[in-house]
Formats: structure tokens, sequence, C-alpha cells
């Protein structure tokens, strides 16, 4: 209910008072603040004070109890670790006898159970050789002694070996960490009995003419130790335990820490503990003790409680007359500050006010309305219709609405109008008008609140212009847009060609949703092997407008188009989860993919064509080899056989050479045909000395027909090779066949006319970081290769002998490359003249985990 608007003098500030009825006032008012809160301060100053001594005492009882339990730890720990040092002397002794050689094992039997029936913190003793072998073991027999370190009469791979093993190497005593019963020793085995307790190894080593001989180990309860060891008086007075590195239990009592309401107070008693580390012992072993609770708390002293209750009942009647004090004092200025802040309110309101009365004259105007239409207060208050802030042009109409206002006909809702200022200019305002009621609860007048709404109309214009522009470009777009909530037939959004491809319904933007999610469904089973999921099953729906945009190419048969479906999650403008769809047409794109792969296949039929051209070329040159052979051993055979110079069973090994160089013919052909159809060689694990031999016995042949002397040199221990041998042997065949004819056409003396094969192990392929490698080279001694015949040395169909047809290094070059080698040739010099031509290539060893054991059971490279 609008309040009217106070009168023009009502709030106008009093007449000064005189100064000495101020100074009077400002010292009443003094007084009456120094008397509600010197009670106040004086109680709290004597709750402070007892906390302080309360605080203080407490403080003082626990530093004595701190230093009494640090004095007494020092002492049980000096007594423990005498103890240590005592036991560690009885054991040197006993490792020194059996080093010496005067006790044997069953002496040394003798003096551990001695041992163990005197000190009851000893569980077993026991003697381990050189080589971590158990030559004598003796346990306690009250107590059971953990076994999880010996497995076979050995000491066993774990901690106590690792133990040993230091003790070896430092020839000294060594402890090891603590055995508890839970840990694991060698293949997940308990490394104690579950009753067994936690226990400590001790390794002192035997030395034998100042060499190692094995250790002594001696095995401690941990628990007997600190029993025996800390003095009975520091264990009845604290809670003594053993610690570990990480500060677990293993031995003794630790008191829990308290629980309830009092762990939370901050006087409460805390445990009084202190820890030392236990020396010589460097493993972490500490030695704790905890105080136990003997002091009375202070939240259960009487006096306390009785102090504090008193102390609150004073401060709750003091600040009940405080508050009382203060209400008298804020009624007596209530009417002030009710006007003033009245009057500020008004006067800093950005919205503009006016009051009219019953005859509808002005009777109040706020700054901001006078800053508004630039009138003033005294131009505006008592004016009637029309109103110096009325547009010419509209006052037949404001006329109108203010007689409504008067007979009390108008809508109670706001309306919009112009506004004239005193300059001549316009602004756009928004009126509310309301009854103006009075304290007596009758209508004075109306009250109507000015809002400037030029700069929101502004931004509604732009704003549609904006949506105009953004929706004409989306009409025009040559995709379909589509935007529907989810799990709703509503469709918030469709553009022009979702419009004449779908209509204005939902079935097609479900439609395609459907198509592509079941196409990637079907993509993502036939890949993983799993059934369909949504890529989105299980993610919050809050992340999904994060999420990125699926795409999918779908066909519509009914469109009897080719369409890319994208979609993505969005928020609407509603706060809504929406899902939009994009659908391009891409047929023309799928026609032009579908000619191009018609293309490609013409293309390989074509190719595959021309193969079969190199096919035939190469079979005739790599067959005349082993043809060649097969001729001369057929040859040889019947001359022998005219002679009568030969029996059946000398034609055998002649047979035999000529069927194996029949059927390496068959593997040729076999051989070169998958290398034409560019698949891959069958490869096997075989050793380079194998392939050598089996190349020697043709390449001499030819080497003896061209009186050239051909040797060959294979490095031991060479790597395997996965490769295919019958592939590296034809081209080990064509680098020493056409080195032979490079010698034979050199026309050498016959001391220079040599062919040297030599088969080496690399650490690495050359140029590389990879396995290592076996490099096969072919050195003759001819006239070498000139500049121009390097550069075109692999090309097909390039040779420089008459009858050569090319096809020999082209097709080694691509036997070595398919099995991830290079091949490279080049010029030998002497005292700068050609000496011959080097040709090399090597292949990659075999991964080492293929290797066969042993490694003379490599398969042979020929079979049969």
């Amino acid at each position: 209910m609008p309040i009217a608007p106070l009168p023009p003098d009502h709030g106008a500030t009093p007449a000064a008072a005189p100064p000495a009825g101020r100074w009077r006032q400002r010292r009443l008012f003094s007084h009456e603040r120094f008397t509600a809160a010197a009670p106040l301060a004086a109680v709290l100053l004597f709750l402070a004070a007892i906390a302080a001594s309360f605080w203080y005492l407490r403080s003082e009882e626990v530093q004595r109890e701190q230093e009494a339990v640090k004095r007494d730890l020092e002492y049980g720990q000096q007594r423990l670790r005498l103890r240590l040092l005592e036991r560690q002397e009885q054991l040197m002794r006993l490792a020194r006898a059996a080093a010496s050689g005067e006790l044997d094992a069953y002496g040394f039997a003798g003096q551990a159970e001695a041992l163990l029936a005197q000190f009851p913190d000893l569980l077993a003793v026991s003697w381990i050789g050189a080589q971590g072998q158990v030559q004598v073991t003796q346990a306690s027999p009250s107590q059971p002694a953990a076994r999880g370190w010996m497995q076979g009469g050995a000491l066993a791979p774990g901690m106590a070996r690792d133990t040993w093993q230091q003790a070896r190497r430092l020839l000294q005593p060594v402890y090891s960490p603590p055995v508890m019963p839970a840990d694991t020793g060698p293949g997940g085995t308990p490394a104690a009995p579950p009753s067994a307790p936690p226990s400590l190894q001790l390794h002192v080593p035997l030395l034998q003419g100042g060499e190692f001989g094995g250790t002594v180990l001696a095995e401690y309860s941990l628990d007997a130790l600190l029993r025996y060891g800390v003095p009975a008086e520091v264990l009845a007075r604290y809670a003594v335990a053993l610690l570990d590195g990480q500060g677990a239990l293993l031995a003794g009592q630790s008191i829990p820490a308290r629980h309830g309401l009092a762990s939370y107070l901050p006087w409460a008693n805390r445990i009084n503990a202190f820890t030392l580390p236990v020396t010589p012992l460097a493993n972490g072993l500490a030695l704790r003790a905890q105080a136990w609770r003997t002091s009375q708390s202070v939240v259960s002293n009487a006096l306390f409680w009785l102090v504090a209750a008193l102390s609150a009942l004073t401060v709750w009647m003091l600040i009940a007359n405080w508050r009382h004090t203060r209400t008298r004092q804020q009624a007596q200025a209530a009417l002030l500050a009710e006007t003033t802040f009245r009057r500020a309110m008004e006067n800093s309101m950005r919205t503009g006010m006016r009051a009219l009365d019953m005859q509808g004259r002005i009777t109040y105007v706020n700054p901001a309305f006078c800053q508004m239409t630039g009138w003033s207060e005294e131009e505006l208050v008592g004016c009637a219709e029309p109103f110096p802030y009325w547009p010419e042009g509209d006052h037949a109409m404001l006329s109108a609405r203010l007689r409504d206002e008067l007979m009390g006909s108008a809508s109670a809702t706001d309306f919009q109008m112009r506004v004239l200022r005193k300059d001549g200019s316009l602004f756009d305002a928004r009126f509310y008008v309301s009854p103006l009621i009075d304290a007596a609860g009758r209508q004075s007048g109306w009250m109507a609140s000015m809002t400037d709404i030029t700069e929101p109309n502004r931004v509604r214009r732009e704003l549609s212009a904006s949506h105009d522009r953004f929706t004409t470009v989306l009409e025009a777009l040559d995709a379909s847009v589509s935007v529907a909530p989810l799990g709703s037939q509503e469709l918030l959004f469709a553009n022009k060609l979702y419009r004449q491809w779908f209509g204005a319904t939902t079935a097609g933007h479900l439609g395609l949703v459907a198509r592509a999610g079941s196409l990637q469904g079907a993509t993502a089973a036939d890949d993983d092997g799993q059934d369909a999921v949504d890529a989105f099953a299980g993610m919050p729906t809050s992340d999904l407008p994060g999420s990125q945009a699926d795409n999918a190419e779908i066909y519509l048969p009914e469109l009897d188009k080719w369409l890319e479906v994208r979609s993505r999650y969005l928020h609407w403008v509603d706060g809504r989860l929406a899902q939009m769809v994009i659908a391009t047409d891409i047929t023309a794109r799928r026609l032009a993919e579908q000619r191009a792969e018609e293309q490609a296949e013409r293309a390989e039929a074509a190719s595959r064509l021309i193969t079969m051209g190199e096919m035939a070329s190469s079979v005739a040159h790599e067959l005349n080899q082993p043809l060649t052979a097969i001729s001369n051993y057929c040859t040889g055979m019947l001359s022998r056989l005219r002679s009568g110079s030969i029996g059946p069973q000398e034609l055998l090994a002649p047979l035999e050479k000529t069927a194996r160089q029949a059927q390496r013919a068959g593997q040729v052909v076999q051989h070169i045909r998958s290398f034409v159809k560019r698949s891959e060689p069958k490869r096997q694990l075989t050793s380079a000395a194998a392939i050598v031999e089996a190349v020697m016995e043709l390449a001499e042949v030819e080497a003896r027909r061209r009186q050239v002397r051909l040797t060959h040199h294979v490095a031991p221990g060479l790597p395997p090779l996965h490769a295919d041998p019958i592939l590296i042997e034809q081209v080990l065949l064509n680098l020493i066949k056409n080195a032979a004819e490079a010698v034979d056409a050199a026309r050498r003396p016959p001391a220079q006319r040599s062919v040297e094969l030599r088969v080496t192990a690399l650490a690495a392929a050359p140029g590389a970081s990879g396995p290592p490698a076996v490099q096969f080279s072919v050195t003759d001694s001819g006239t070498g290769l000139p500049p121009e015949v390097l550069e075109r040395l692999y090309e097909a169909f390039f040779s420089t002998k008459r009858e050569g047809m090319g096809i020999g290094l082209n097709l080694c070059r691509s036997i070595v490359e398919s099995h991830q080698g290079r091949i490279e040739a080049e010029n030998l010099y002497n005292a700068g003249h050609i000496a011959g031509c080097r040709f090399s290539f090597w292949i990659p060893a075999a991964a080492a985990s293929a290797w066969p054991e042993p490694a003379d059971t490599l398969p042979s490279p020929i079979p049969g």
C-alpha cells in the first residue's frame, strides 16, 4: 500500500539547540553507555582471568608430565640398547668361534640352545653358510619362530636374504626390518605362522681370514624384547610400545584417543607421549611411551563450573538491562530516523514518483521525476491537466486516461507513454498508477511511478531485427535445421528446407536421430564386437550440451537423397534440454565418391595387366640359373654314361642335385609370382650360415665356368634372421653372378680374378637405432660402375649387358626392402683407380624373444 509523501515542511531541520544543552546531552549519552558497558567488561575480564589461571596451571602440569615421560623413556631406551649390544656381543663371540673352527654344527647347536634358555627374548639362532644355505638352526621351545625366510634349506628371496647380503657386503652386524605375521614370504606363503610374535632379525657375519664365511642369524621377539629390555617401573608407569618407521604398532600398548564431546573441547586432556629411536638399529625402529591419564580434567572441576554459571548469570542480567536501555533510546530517535530514511529513499530513487490529489492536481514529485523531465518541483507542483510533460499530440489520449484514473475505472496495470522534456526532446516512459492511502486508511489521491524505457525499447528493437536476420539466414540455408526437446513431440524450431522435406512435425527430426543413432551403434558394434550402446549412455544430462556433436551419413529412400546428419544437445531459451539436428544433402558428393571408386578399380585392373608383363620378364631371367645348372648336370651325366665311367650309385648325387634345382626353379616361380602380387614373402627363422652354404653350391659352378676364384667368410655368432631363405639366396646368387661376369669382362689376370662374399653382424641398422642386423657384401675385382650407371642401377629394364633384361637388381632391391633392409653399391679405389665394386645389403635380425635354444636347430633354407 503506497504511503503518503511527507509535506514539504515535514522532516525539516529543527532549531539549533544551545551549546550547553548539547554538551549535557552528549554527557548523558556517554554516561549511559559507560553504565551499560562497565559491568559487562568487568565480568569479561574476570572470566578471562579465571580461564587464564586454569590454562596456566594445566600447562605447567602437562610440561612436568612431558619432562617425566622423556626422562623415563631415555632411561628405558638406554637399558634396551645395552641389552641389544650385550646380545650382539655374545652372538659375535659365537660367530668367531664358529668361523675359527672351534665349534662344529653340534657344538653350535648346543651353544645356541644355551643362549635361548638363558635369554627369553631370543626366538631362534641359526648358522647361515657363505652361499645362503642353512647349516644349523635352533629355535626356542617356548615360542614359535618365523620360518618364512627359509626355503629348501636355504635363505629364500626376501627381506632375510636382503639383510644377509647387506651383512656380507658391509662385514658387520646388520639388523633387518621388523617381521610381522601378516607379511608374506616367497610364493605368497606367510613369513611367520599366525601365532608367531613380531620378530627382529640380526645377521652377524663370520669372518674366516678376512673373508665372508656366512652369518649367525638371531631372531628376537619384539614383545619379549620390550618386556625384558625396558625396566619394569617404566612399563608400569607408561604405555610403552615399539613402532616401525611408519609409526605402526609392533609390540606393547597404545592409549586410544578420547572420543565424544570432550575430545572437541580446547581444554580436553591430550595424550602425553614421547618417541625415541632404538639405537644401534638403523631400520626406523622406535620406542614410544604414553602417560596414563591421571590428572583431573578441567571440565569436571566443580569450582570452574560454579564460577562460570555465576558469571553467565551476571552477564545475562547486564545484557537484559543494556537491551532495555537501548530500546528506550531507539524509541526516542524513531521518528527522526524514519523521516530521514523516507526522505533519503525518495531522493535517491532512480524511478520518478508523482502524486495527484483527488482533483487531479500534482501534489508531489521526487528529484528523479524532475531530473527525467527537466521540469523543477516548483513548476510541476499544483499543475492540472494538461501537464507540462505531455506531448501536444497526445493530449486527448492522456486526458481520457487521467479521467478514467480519477473515476477509478482505469485498469490497475501499467501503461506506456511518451514524455516531453523541458528542452523539447521526447523519451519513452512506463507509468505504474495505484491509489494513495493515508495513515487513517482513506484514499487521498493517486501515486504514479515513472521509469525511462528508452534504452530497453531500443535494445528490444535491435534484438527483434537481429532475430529476423538470423531467421532469414536459417531459412536460406541449404541444410535442414530442427530443434526438439527431449522426451516431447513438440517442435521448437524448423527452417524452410526441413518443412519442405518433413513437414511441420517432429517425425522427420526423430527419424533422422533414430537412423543416425542406429548407424553409429552398428558401426560401434562391428568395431568392438559388442552390443551397440549410445555414446552418451550414463552421462549426466547437465554435461550433454558440452559434449561433441554426433556425425553420421544416412540414405533416405523417401527423398532419394544421401544426408549428412549432425546432432548435438543444447539448452533452449526456457532452460529445457533440447537436441538440434542439421541434415545436409550430400547426394552429389556420394555420387562423386562412387565414380572415384570405379575409376580406382579400373586403374587397379590396368596395373595388374602391367604386373603380368613384369612377371614374365622376371621368370625368364631368374629361371635361367637353375635351368642352366640342370642342363649342366644332365650333360655331364650323359657324357659319363656314354663313356661307361659311372655306375648307378654314382648317379644318385647328380640326380638329387638336378631334382633340387628343379624344385628351386618351382620355388623361384612361386616367389616371383607372390612378389608380382605384392604379397608378403613366406618368412621363417633361419641362419645366415645355412643360406650362404646353399648359395655357394650353385655359385661355385658359375665361378669355375668363368675361371673366377670365389671365397666366402661368415662371422661366428651371427643372430638368426626372420626371412624367406629362398629369396635371400636369389639375391646373393644374382649379385655373385653379376660379380663373376664383371670380373670376366674386365679380363683380369688369374691372380686378380676373385669374388668375395662376407657376412658380418651390425650392432644396429645403419642410420637407425633399432635391433641388430646382418650385413651381406659381395666384392669383385672388376672395373666398377660408371657414375651414370650408379644413378640408374635399380631401374626396371635398365641393363649394361647386351643380353640383360634389367630385372635382376630391381628385383633384388624389392626383396631386400620387403625384409625391411637396404641395398647399396659402391666402387673400390686403389691409388685413385677403380679396383672393383662392392654390393652390400643388410637385414634386421630376428627379435631376441624368437631366438631358438640351441641356435643350431634353425631349419635349413632348402627343404628336403
